[in-house]
């Protein structure tokens, strides 16, 4: 049998990781000049910045990858999960123990009250929104001054605008398995706040990707298109500009326009991919000297700032520049992410005005100044899962085609490792 694996971002990379030593053969093709797809990281004047994802969770799927590509020297973790809402016009630490939760000023003595009443409330609705299910089942105050910032943060969302059978399909299970969601939440704080410690790399998070890359370059194209998908007998045939590969399954991990254009000739449903929101990101890289120790904040939506949140690269994993020589230099890396669904107009300015609008609001929430070192402006960032998922029921997928992405399962990249390698032990059987 052989797999023909359309995108290497980290999905199709993993996948053929997994897939590798089997009696499946598989070919990767990838337009783009280097693999990771939404996962890029480089220097800028010294400094390492991430134009994706600013971490990933070391759990068991990314683990297993650290260690089959022999990255145990490079992985960098951080500390204890230290998150932080600005609301009220000050930082306030998120709650993730048990003691915390006890402490936090995000919450009254009463809205605390609200939270642990949580088992007491009906199971959550497909159909109502993530803000309805969130407030009905923890209370306003908890809503608004933390998960509300703090899930919606998450994906650059508005929760009023994202149902639940969308955005949280993992709650709904976790709800059947416990019967609440109050008991897995404290089961958590108690061991800890965290299943799974934040890591990096050396060189950035695209030093995964780059590294199952070279493991299986053999089998992975760069630069190569893949311009047109058609049947073939019982398989398929993948057309690029320069050749053609016959294989009996197709995997396609490419964005949902992508995956329209590709699929329009094998299904007349394909169309209904186009129709999935993105939510537009821009990103701020700011060189900022602080004391600050933690992840970095989101912003409540009822602030009157435009950003939605900020990484603190430099205090997560050490991010400082380097000279030429390889000295350390002053300041660390902050990535300000503005747009999103709140503001997705703010994308049509200028970096120069961007740059601005991150520099001047760190400033007013952190009490320094900052230095902007690069913006980079993503129209379709990350996915909105919001009503306009409806689309994929009307989706058929052909026979023999997989879609392993981001918009039929969950995003970010344990998840897609996790994917990939259930994907690569249903083709093993």
């Amino acid at each position: 049998m052989t797999v023909g694996i359309i995108g290497a971002g980290i999905t199709g990379l993993a996948l053929a990781h997994h897939l590798d030593g089997t009696e499946t053969e598989y070919v990767v093709l990838e337009a783009d000049d280097q693999p990771g797809g939404v996962i890029r990281s480089g220097r800028v004047d010294g400094y390492l910045l991430e134009w994706g994802p600013q971490r990933l969770r070391r759990t068991g799927p990314v683990d297993e990858l650290v260690t089959d590509l022999g990255l145990d020297g490079e992985v960098i973790e951080a500390g204890d999960t230290k998150l932080f809402v600005y609301a009220d016009g000050d930082l306030r630490r998120a709650p993730f123990t048990i003691e915390e939760f006890g402490h936090t000023d995000l919450l009254s003595w009463r809205g605390k009250l609200d939270v642990l009443k949580e088992p007491q409330t009906a199971p959550a609705d497909p159909e109502e929104t993530a803000a309805e299910m969130f407030t009905r089942k923890f209370g306003e105050e908890a809503y608004e001054n933390l998960i509300g910032p703090l899930f919606g943060g998450t994906y650059g969302s508005l929760p009023e605008r994202m149902p639940v059978k969308h955005s949280l399909s993992g709650v709904l299970r976790m709800e059947e398995k416990y019967g609440d969601l109050l008991t897995p939440v404290l089961k958590r704080a108690m061991a800890g706040g965290s299943s799974a410690p934040a890591m990096s790399f050396e060189e950035g998070v695209q030093q995964l990707p780059t590294a199952l890359y070279e493991a299986h370059r053999e089998n992975v194209h760069l630069e190569t298109p893949v311009t047109g998908i058609r049947e073939d007998g019982a398989g398929y045939v993948l057309e690029t500009d320069d050749e053609s590969f016959e294989v009996d399954d197709v995997v396609v991990t490419t964005p949902a326009e992508v995956s329209a254009d590709l699929l329009a000739p094998l299904t007349e449903s394909a169309d209904a991919l186009r129709r999935l929101n993105y939510n537009p990101l821009a990103f701020v890289h700011l060189r900022a000297d602080s004391d600050r120790d933690g992840f970095g904040y989101q912003v409540r939506h009822d602030e009157d700032l435009d950003t939605l949140g900020v990484s603190w690269n430099a205090s997560m994993f050490g991010r400082t520049g380097r000279s030429d020589d390889g000295a350390d230099e002053a300041g660390g890396v902050y990535t300000v992410f503005l747009g999103g669904m709140k503001k997705p107009e703010l994308l049509e300015e200028s970096d120069e005005t961007l740059g601005d609008i991150g520099a001047t609001e760190f400033a007013e929430v952190m009490g320094t100044g900052a230095e902007v070192l690069s913006v980079n402006k993503l129209d379709r960032g990350f996915p909105a899962y919001d009503a306009s998922w409806d689309a994929l029921e009307e989706f058929e997928t052909p026979d023999g085609i997989h879609l392993a992405t981001n918009y039929t399962a969950r995003m970010g990249v344990p998840s897609r490792i996790r994917e990939a390698k259930a994907l690569a032990e249903r083709f093993a059987e």
